[in-house]
């Protein structure tokens, strides 16, 4: 047996420099090195798998008891040592390590010749780091298990540009991983760029909704139809917007939704289809966002249901932290003189941050040189008096809004 290992190692190590350039076959042979010279201990009828994983593995007794039943058949340490030592050659802690066989108990029982060596060498000849395959293994749970890893991440790394996208859908979705490629995944991708998304535009979708290609054909086609539905056309920038919506809400939520904006923004049919159609995203909006949204939008700032038709991008914002202090600086502006040109609430709320303070703040730091603090205390939620309650005989406070701080 060990002549037989020997042998694998040195078909590995020379094949390395050639077929797998991104890692050197001095880091190779450490990896395998490392779980080669993990002793062989025989059979122990003594030893125990629970006190292995707490004393050795660093696990919880409640954890070593769960994982435990996954590794009764073990008899000795000798393949969970390999596999240790082997992953703490990737560059895993002992923490890392830890949370890994917590996810995956079974892969303290992995072949290291067999398997997660050639998995590794095959990895990083898509290009990925040790870092990245270390990560990728903490995310892919039992599939790091499995030869069927390679092609998918083969497949997957083009698709979403980069090896950090692919880990942040496959920690919204370990799926990614387990679905049939050619049953669910490419038939799905497929559809997606029929519908005028591009490469980009799936990944920014599945960091959000994973689920969009693991999910079978026929669901992700009645998605792109309800997202059709709404009027927004396919090949528009809004399609991809449309389709993370419909994908969050079952069809029974989704026309609720819609008869909430209806009553709540008091628009008609055609006004909420054009507020949809527009901004796709309001539909997973929170219910007590938008109240809040339109109360402050009718009372506060005056706007017809129309218009908030017209901009419904406005619904996105962040309402203490954007749409509310920026109204209260330019309210401010104009019952003290300050700004004499008329701004649609839309322009203010829309330029980014440096902009509004290029525009509104900065050229009244004379007139009034506590704007920028008082901007900047409101957009963290504390409301100055003085940027409520303007006069230009006095700012003092006489009553609460909100969490309002002593002008």
């Amino acid at each position: 047996m060990l002549l037989l290992r020997n042998s694998i190692l040195v078909q590995v190590l020379s094949s390395s420099s050639v077929a797998f350039p991104n890692i050197s076959s001095l880091a190779l042979h450490r990896l395998l090195s490392a779980a080669a010279a993990a002793p062989r201990i025989s059979p122990n009828p003594s030893f125990a798998v629970g006190d292995y994983l707490v004393d050795t593995c660093g696990l919880t007794r409640t954890q070593a008891l769960k994982a435990s039943a996954k590794l009764s058949h073990l008899k000795s340490p000798s393949k969970p040592d390999a596999v240790r030592a082997f992953l703490a050659g990737l560059g895993l802690s002992s923490a890392d390590i830890a949370a890994a066989v917590v996810k995956d108990p079974l892969l303290l029982c992995a072949g290291v010749e067999k398997t997660l060596s050639p998995v590794v060498a095959e990895l990083t000849g898509l290009g990925l780091s040790l870092p990245d395959i270390a990560r990728l293994l903490s995310l892919a749970r039992d599939r790091f298990r499995s030869r069927s890893i390679v092609p998918k991440v083969q497949h997957y790394l083009p698709l979403f540009g980069s090896p950090e996208n692919l880990f942040r859908a496959l920690k919204n979705s370990p799926y990614l991983l387990r679905r049939s490629m050619d049953r669910v995944v490419k038939p799905n991708v497929a559809l997606l760029r029929e519908c005028g998304l591009s490469d980009s535009d799936i990944t920014k979708i599945c960091i959000r909704l994973s689920r969009i290609l693991t999910t079978n054909p026929e669901r992700v086609q009645t998605m792109v139809a309800c997202a059709q539905g709404l009027g927004v056309p396919r090949g528009s920038g809004m399609f991809r917007h449309a389709l993370q919506a419909v994908g969050f809400l079952r069809e029974e939520k989704l026309a609720a939704k819609v008869e909430y904006l209806k009553n709540t923004f008091r628009w008609s049919d055609v006004e909420v289809s054009i507020a949809v159609c527009k901004a796709p995203m309001v539909l997973i909006t929170s219910k007590e966002s938008l109240r809040l949204k339109s109360d402050f939008l009718f009372s506060e700032v005056g706007l017809e249901p129309a218009y908030i038709a017209r901009i419904p991008a406005m619904l996105l914002y962040s309402l203490e932290g954007r749409t509310k202090p920026r109204h209260y600086v330019v309210k401010f502006l104009k019952e003290n003189g300050l700004l004499h040109r008329n701004w649609s609430h839309n322009s203010i709320v829309a330029v980014s941050d440096k902009v509004f303070v290029e525009t509104f703040i900065r050229p009244h730091k004379e007139a009034a040189p506590h704007l920028a603090q008082d901007y900047a205390s409101a957009c963290r939620g504390e409301v100055p008096a003085r940027l409520i309650f303007t006069s230009t005989k006095t700012l003092a406070c006489t009553g609460q809004c909100g969490r309002l701080v002593d002008a």
